[in-house]
């Protein structure tokens, strides 16, 4: 891929569909880091804490976009992974 397509391809993601499906980029980063800010700010970051944030950017960007079933359907798979997560830490 040349850097002309690549950014053209950048471009796109970022004016096209899913500008409008997520909404404004920087309102949705940052109701994302609102969001992530209390899951973060205490010890270190772990890969169960990485996952709930990952759930928490699919609700900021309902909240800042349009409904796309592909966010509820991913958010749904990053809690179970937060979930299985948690649960393998507290078994060790």
């Amino acid at each position: 891929m040349t850097l002309d397509a690549l950014l053209k391809t950048i471009q796109d993601i970022l004016e096209g569909p899913r500008a409008r499906s997520h909404g404004d980029f920087a309102v949705n980063l940052t109701r994302a880091a609102e969001l992530w800010t209390p899951v973060l700010k205490n010890g270190p970051v772990t890969a169960d804490k990485v996952a709930l944030c990952m759930a928490l950017l699919k609700v900021a960007r309902d909240e800042v976009g349009e409904f796309n079933e592909d966010d509820c359907i991913d958010g749904a798979a990053y809690m179970a992974l937060w979930a299985l997560l948690v649960a393998h830490r507290n078994r060790t």
